[in-house]
């Protein structure tokens, strides 16, 4: 039995009690019986106004500091998003080549 991955947090460790379907990670708790279509969909636009969708691959347009290091992301460094996500300064989790894992304002960015 394949049961649909969490809603809230993507966690593939979902499991069934009575009508309910059940996160262990974050807790959520939903129905699948129910469909409805309020739930608000995140989206980020790049430099040059493209809609941004998780899985796409993106290249830095502007040299990044990288906070809490020495380290400098240069002009032209590739990224693959992995989530959008509703942040206040970051709105793109990412994992950059050479870097690693990390959030990243969708402004310096365009799509590949």
């Amino acid at each position: 039995m394949s049961l649909p991955p969490c809603p809230n947090c993507n966690s593939e460790y979902v499991y069934q009690d009575q009508d309910q379907l059940i996160c262990p990670e974050c807790a959520h708790e939903w129905n699948p019986a129910d469909t409805t279509a309020d739930e608000e969909v995140i989206t980020a636009k790049d430099a040059n106004g493209t809609l941004l969708n998780a899985g796409d691959k993106v290249t830095l347009i502007k040299d990044l500091k990288v906070k809490g290091s020495s380290q400098v992301l240069k002009i032209g460094t590739k990224a693959l998003i992995k989530r959008i996500v509703d942040g206040k300064d970051h709105e793109l989790d990412c994992r950059v080549d050479g870097a690693g894992e990390m959030m990243v304002t969708a402004k310096f960015v365009k799509k590949a």
